[in-house]
């Protein structure tokens, strides 16, 4: 039987992914190609852009991250979290809740974005992002103060959690961070995963998660992720969570 503590701890991390989607007051989409109205199934599984949700990413994401939390503080995967793109914030406001939680103050959360919406693509550098369109869309483009302003209203705000505002091509390689247990990456494009995969991923502590959000969405993303992988031996397979979102296991350095 699941004592009081757990069952409170895992009533709370519930309660807060269903707020984080609002699932509860049921905000409809603003996404351009889809109905003005609220779906269920595709808040769910991360469809729609919410109005006024504070993640689009959906409950079944939100669900597997607070998992691969939790399994890296029973385990004892020793290191910090990362997101890099958060758009409203909602992904790392969970992982700081679960924290919270758990009582762990040892542990930061680091939430890295432009904070001014994605890039216009570099198609000479990046072919992959040739045609991506992610940068004219002013709806992705979140404020720091909005974004430390929602972290605000969950109670979440404090030196637990670390914003990195830039480029992640100018800021994730200087990062004085890490080690790390889970490291979410959510950037949609080839060069923005290529590039937190890059800095990230040498720091992700064995036994610690990788999450990428947009494999199954974004051609560009799932480019990134397999040529990274083959380029660096990684064979540990990918586990799917919904129609878009995968993670694996970190459980060796890369065959030689």
């Amino acid at each position: 039987m699941i004592d009081g503590a757990r069952r409170a701890r895992d009533l709370y991390v519930d309660l807060l992914i269903k707020t984080l989607t609002n699932t509860i007051y049921q905000d409809p989409s603003m996404h351009p190609d889809l109905p003005n109205a609220f779906d269920a199934e595709a808040r769910a599984n991360g469809r729609d852009w919410p109005r006024l949700a504070h993640t689009m990413v959906g409950v079944a994401r939100l669900g597997n991250l607070a998992c691969l939390v939790e399994r890296t503080l029973d385990e004892g995967v020793p290191g910090d979290y990362i997101e890099t793109g958060v758009w409203r914030g909602g992904c790392c406001i969970l992982m700081r809740g679960v924290l919270a939680a758990r009582g762990v103050t040892d542990r930061k959360i680091i939430a890295a974005d432009s904070f001014a919406g994605l890039p216009p693509p570099k198609a000479d550098l990046y072919p992959a992002d040739a045609n991506d369109c992610h940068s004219n869309f002013k709806e992705l483009a979140v404020s720091l103060n909005e974004v430390k302003a929602n972290f605000e209203r969950y109670g979440l705000l404090d030196d637990q959690v670390v914003f990195v505002k830039g480029l992640f091509s100018d800021t994730l390689h200087r990062l004085e961070a890490g080690p790390f247990a889970v490291i979410r990456l959510d950037g949609d494009m080839y060069e923005s995963t290529l590039v937190a995969l890059e800095s990230l991923y040498p720091r992700l502590s064995r036994g610690g998660f990788v999450v990428i959000d947009d494999f199954g969405a974004v051609e560009g993303c799932r480019r990134a992720v397999e040529d990274y992988r083959y380029a660096n031996r990684i064979v540990e397979p990918m586990e799917r969570i919904d129609w878009t979102g995968v993670w694996w296991r970190k459980l060796n350095e890369g065959l030689p």
